[in-house]
């Protein structure tokens, strides 16, 4: 069987590079040719004309947005003229539920089956071929892609009909981000109170405190490092597909609205290419406080 993968980011290059163990034809593509060299040395086909992509039976895309995911389906130069009958497109970004059922349409209408497929786990994941994947739309599709799932990840979810992937992922990104602005409003607080910043994050990480943003970010921040997780400004597109949800379904998110507060302020402070740790650095701006062990306090 031939597959194609587009996107060999962060997160796709190792996903593209786990599924050679299935066994398929592999083509991969990316604007940048920088990790093109370590598929060519295990065999693969290269290529940056998403057409050649197109001509596989199954095409996985790994993007960073819904902007992207709809240039290449069906942007100006986008595959979906080039896709036909009995081809499955596996979407595996993350991105906005009222553009996939929209882009879900579009492709069924040209006989091209379409599972959104978005993926649950950090680069680390990605690597060992460890992540969740939730997926959403034809149940038999699934079971068709299975395989190749299996090789990306180590729990496959069947989720319900087209959008459903997308609308799990949505809700497990929304609580972290809200978990995550959380940590950035208290524990500068707590710095300001006197509190020692590495006694405070081994009671939270003990305790009923305890998140997995908190067991993350927490020993990060005490180092002063923001780098190891998914920039803000990429991540921004979930707080977006919340806000849109809420709006045009009437359902009230205070919550999520305090907690987007928290990461535009974030955003405006200029700290989009940081992890979204970097979101106390507001209120400890805010404060006159710093977040930090002992030994990042001395730097």
């Amino acid at each position: 069987m031939k597959i194609g993968f587009v996107g060999l980011g962060q997160m796709g290059k190792h996903m593209a590079m786990n599924m050679l163990k299935s066994g398929a034809e592999l083509t991969v593509t990316d604007l940048k040719k920088d990790v093109f060299p370590q598929f060519e040395q295990k065999g693969v086909r290269t290529t940056t004309n998403l057409a050649e992509v197109a001509q596989a039976e199954i095409v996985f895309l790994s993007l960073p947005g819904t902007q992207a995911v709809q240039d290449v389906l069906v942007g100006r130069n986008g595959i979906i003229d080039k896709l036909g009958k009995g081809q499955i497109v596996v979407d595996l970004s993350t991105m906005s539920y009222t553009a996939t059922l929209e882009l879900a349409k579009r492709l069924e209408a040209r006989g091209v089956s379409f599972l959104d497929a978005p993926v649950s786990g950090m680069e680390a994941r990605a690597q060992e071929g460890t992540l969740t994947v939730m997926c959403g739309g034809s149940e038999k599709i699934l079971e068709t892609v299975r395989p190749f799932l299996n090789c990306i990840g180590n729990k496959i979810l069947y989720m319900g009909g087209t959008g459903s992937g997308q609308l799990t992922k949505l809700i497990n990104q929304l609580l972290f981000d809200i978990n995550a602005a959380a940590l950035a409003e208290v524990l500068p607080m707590a710095v300001k109170l006197g509190l020692d910043p590495e006694k405070v994050g081994q009671v939270v990480n003990s305790g009923t405190g305890k998140s997995y943003a908190s067991e993350f970010f927490l020993p990060r921040i005490l180092k002063n490092s923001f780098s190891d997780g998914y920039a803000m400004k990429h991540a921004y597109k979930d707080l977006v597909s919340g806000a849109e949800i809420s709006a045009n379904l009437c359902i009230p998110m205070p919550v999520l609205g305090a907690a987007t507060a928290t990461y535009q302020a974030a955003l405006l402070k200029g700290y989009g290419d940081q992890d979204k740790g970097a979101m106390i650095r507001v209120f400890e701006e805010l404060l006159g406080v710093a977040y930090r062990d002992n030994s990042s306090r001395k730097q």
